[in-house]
């Protein structure tokens, strides 16, 4: 792999007192789509969070396009290029879908305009109108994937964008997901559905107990099934 867009090293967190990652270390090419794996509590969210500097307190090294950012406000590495989508969504109850759409500012060229995020998102141009909460959980993580499309991002981290969604749902966000690789995004996805992870990462890294245990590449993964369910108690 060329020098990867992002590079995690020995990043620790903390809720706190309560530590919660313990030296993590990853990395991720320029146009590639990366997951994290392991059951609740490993540590995923954290990691995400952590990367955002959205925690009280992290250490280690965490650089992106070869700048640190540990050390820097989360305001300022959002403006690097990075964009985090919550596992909650955070979708705005006071304002209608293209509201939360144009809410967040764009930070640099290249994110996608309203009309091609409606392209990609029919159901959102169809619900416009609509306070965002009256959507469904589908439509929600569409509008909430959808927003930070807009602000120049290259670094799209997604958390848990299937979690309790139906099975037609979770093969149209996989489908998006393959779209935005295609369009030349970089993804950092948190999921526990291995099925969807595997239908559209290139590497997977497996965290426990806020450490990063393995990692393998699609065609690993593909040999190694009964090492990944012992690894997700699944």
């Amino acid at each position: 792999m060329a020098e990867p867009l992002l590079k995690v090293d020995n990043l620790q967190a903390w809720y706190g007192e309560s530590h919660i990652l313990h030296g993590v270390g990853f990395e991720v090419g320029k146009g590639e789509l990366v997951t994290l794996l392991g059951r609740n509590g490993a540590g995923k969210t954290t990691t995400l969070r952590s990367v955002m500097g959205i925690v009280e307190k992290r250490a280690g090294s965490v650089t992106f396009e070869g700048t640190e950012t540990v050390g820097r406000p989360s305001d300022m590495i959002a403006r690097l290029g990075i964009a985090y989508c919550p596992e909650e969504r955070g979708i705005f109850s006071s304002l209608n879908v293209e509201e939360n759409l144009l809410l967040p500012p764009v930070i640099r060229p290249g994110g996608l305009s309203l009309d091609e995020i409606y392209k990609l998102f029919p159901n959102l141009h169809e619900r416009r109108k609509s306070q965002g909460t009256k959507l469904s959980g589908g439509e929600q993580q569409m509008l909430a994937i959808g927003r930070i499309l807009r602000t120049g991002a290259n670094l799209l981290m997604l958390d848990e964008p299937t979690e309790g969604l139906a099975p037609v749902i979770v093969q149209r966000i996989g489908e998006i997901i393959r779209q935005l690789k295609s369009r030349g995004f970089t993804i950092l996805l948190v999921e526990q559905n291995f099925r969807f992870a595997a239908a559209v990462a290139d590497r997977h890294y497996v965290m426990e107990d806020g450490h990063v245990v393995d990692v393998m590449t699609a065609a690993d993964a593909a040999q190694n099934i009964g090492k990944l369910q012992a690894y997700l108690g699944v």
